[in-house]
């Protein structure tokens, strides 16, 4: 059997809650996180749609994910699971490399901003022994790029 990890990475925003959710629930918060080394398509039955507003548990087809914002090198068959307004967000997908990933992002206000904090669980495909490991490693300095991405967001407004 193929193992899984588990990352986790927080970090404190300087803005409300609120405004941080519109952000990292909407396409362009999530690709402006993600730059530049990496974007991600909303499946075409989500056009128009955000985290917070598709429908739950149902599979959306494919946000394929590019390299460099060009270069398509994997999909995932993005499952929105379960959102609590303004706090939290649970995927639960598939990819073609990963078996099981599973991305859940709290927000939880705190002196001075916001503490967002994303837990991913990944399990992939390819039974290659330590892989999982390597990727863990991979996923948690990607999230912590991404996190420094919205803080930085933030603190330029």
């Amino acid at each position: 059997m193929v193992a899984t990890r588990t990352v986790e990475v927080h970090s404190v925003v300087a803005a409300p809650a609120a405004a941080v959710w519109e952000r990292v629930v909407h396409p362009d918060g999530i690709n402006h996180e993600m730059r530049p080394w990496m974007t991600m398509t909303m499946p075409r039955r989500a056009a128009g749609l955000t985290v917070a507003t598709v429908p739950l548990g149902q599979p959306l087809g494919r946000a394929w994910l590019r390299l460099f914002g060009l270069v398509p090198f994997d999909f995932d068959q993005l499952t929105v699971a379960e959102v609590e307004a303004g706090t939290r967000f649970l995927e639960r997908s598939t990819m073609v490399s990963m078996r099981r990933w599973e991305h859940e992002r709290r927000l939880t206000p705190v002196p001075g901003g916001t503490r967002v904090q994303d837990r991913v669980t990944l399990q992939p495909r390819l039974p290659v022994p330590g892989l999982a490991a390597v990727l863990a490693l991979v996923v948690g300095a990607f999230f912590r790029h991404r996190h420094r991405r919205l803080g930085r967001y933030f603190a330029s407004r």
